[in-house]
């Protein structure tokens, strides 16, 4: 589903604060699979996900999505086909406009009509979105005509979950998308990722600073460091690995401990 050739991206070149964010940088998900990546900050994850959606061009390498050239795609083109939540709950939605509003922009955006972002959401499609609503479990669907911005946010990152997932993407980026969120919250956003997940057999990368979830979640748990990927773990090896093994791996392959007091706390 996802092949990364080689990709790098420099911030700032030939200046004091030049940064090599992605050092060539290849991996491949195969259709269905649910990958985690653990790394501390500044290993490149999240600038891993903007290359892949298209925040920026990378220097080098290739992009191919579901067998497709992507590498010099436009981002808005892009968004038809990738989901991205963020570790904050106000990006992903628009605080003025109504849950109905939002939902309806989404699943315009994503869909493959040609003119169907200048269309209509018919009563049938307000219907879909209010029983979409009701297998959040927090009463959303009864509201429907209030702006998004009276939310909490963990109801804005459930609304958002559910927004990036209506037309199934062809791969969903989670960027820590409970981290900001309350125990209890992120739970639940939790429990609802992986059932929307499971149910949809969506390709997925989750980028997470919980070291359990990391092993836990998924069948593939990847480790960065200094924009390059020093650990690809799954299958059997991943089933019997344990957080010290998987800290222990780090070292032995990164040359160096893991340092993330937030990691390492979790």
């Amino acid at each position: 589903m996802l092949i990364l050739k080689n990709i790098s991206k420099t911030f700032n070149p030939g200046t004091v604060n030049e940064k090599k964010a992605l050092n060539r940088v290849s991996l491949e998900l195969a259709d269905g699979d649910f990958a985690t990546i653990v790394g501390s900050n500044g290993a490149g994850k999240s600038t891993l996900f903007n290359a892949i959606t298209g925040s920026f061009y990378v220097d080098e390498g290739q992009i191919i999505l579901a067998g497709e050239d992507i590498t010099y795609r436009k981002e808005h083109v892009r968004s038809k086909e990738i989901g991205h939540l963020f570790q904050d709950p106000m990006k992903g939605s628009a605080p003025h406009m109504t849950i109905e509003e939002n939902m309806a922009l989404a699943y315009l955006r994503a869909s493959t009509a040609a003119h169907a972002f200048f269309s209509r959401i018919s009563g049938k499609e307000k219907q879909m979105f209010r029983e979409q609503l009701a297998q959040l479990d927090m009463g959303l669907e009864e509201r429907m005509r209030q702006p998004v911005g009276l939310l909490s946010g963990g109801q804005r990152q459930a609304l958002t979950l559910l927004m990036a997932t209506m037309v199934t993407p062809k791969i969903l980026l989670l960027d820590e998308h409970t981290a900001a969120l309350d125990p209890a919250t992120a739970e639940k956003v939790l429990n609802l990722t992986r059932k929307i997940i499971a149910q949809r057999k969506i390709t997925c990368l989750m980028v997470t600073h919980n070291m359990h979830q990391a092993l836990e979640l998924g069948n593939r748990t990847f480790m960065m460091d200094g924009g390059h990927i020093v650990l690809d773990i799954q299958g059997a090896e991943r089933e019997k690995m344990t957080v010290d093994d998987l800290l222990a791996e780090f070292k032995k392959q990164a040359g160096k401990q893991l340092d993330n007091d937030r990691i390492l706390l979790s």
